[in-house]
């Protein structure tokens, strides 16, 4: 189904809110009022996916030149679900944590609601994904096991088109620029990282280079 003239969903939007609420009544007590929010704010998050995915250049993502949406592709169904849970907590609905547990059950990812992505992400097999509260720039890529997190209250921000390939880390009062790579198993704690870098290593031993074009 076209639902404008960029985003096609393989299923009328009627079919994949009934979907999405039979899978959430799979494990929850939905109450008819929370049917009905979940209606309600169901445009909204296909205005965000179609931001989203129109940054994302991976090949799943369009079809015949149309941005692409399938309830069973689960890279895609990840961010439909994150986007309710972010878009309930923002209104203090108890929706959220239905939503953050329903993506942690089906991804094995954690993102809680209140966790704010950028307009545009992807996560290229993300199982084991821990992402925890930052300043997350926009264009942010992770891949399975990466994990964003706090040290003594203080949090990561990472700028723009970083991305974190499998098993890196970084957390605490770190500060990540723009264009940064974190090649697969580093881990970055409290340090901060310059624009146009790739990272190898652990901190406080960390390798850095310059990020050629």
């Amino acid at each position: 189904m076209i639902i404008d003239k960029e985003l096609y969903i393989d299923c009328s939007e009627n079919d994949l809110v009934k979907l999405l609420i039979k899978r959430l009544g799979n494990f929850f007590y939905l109450s008819k009022n929370e049917e009905n929010s979940i209606k309600e704010v169901h445009p909204l998050v296909l205005e965000k996916l179609r931001v989203c995915f129109k940054g994302i250049d991976n090949k799943y993502f369009w079809r015949n030149g149309l941005l692409y949406f399938s309830p069973n592709h689960s890279g895609q169904y990840l961010i439909y679900l994150y986007w309710f849970s972010y878009l309930f907590a923002k209104n203090n609905n108890d929706l959220k944590d239905k939503f953050y547990y329903l993506n942690k059950i089906l991804h094995s990812v954690d993102i809680y609601a209140e966790v704010e992505l950028p307009p545009v992400f992807f996560f290229e097999h993300p199982l084991g994904l821990v992402l925890g509260r930052a300043n997350y720039g926009n264009n942010f890529f992770a891949m399975q096991g990466c994990t964003v997190g706090g040290n003594k209250d203080k949090y990561p921000i990472i700028g723009e088109n970083v991305k974190m390939f499998s098993n890196s880390k970084v957390v605490g009062n770190s500060v990540i620029g723009n264009h940064v790579w974190l090649s697969a198993n580093s881990y970055v704690k409290d340090t901060n990282i310059p624009d146009n870098s790739i990272v190898f290593g652990s901190s406080p031993n960390l390798i850095i280079k310059d990020l050629k074009k």
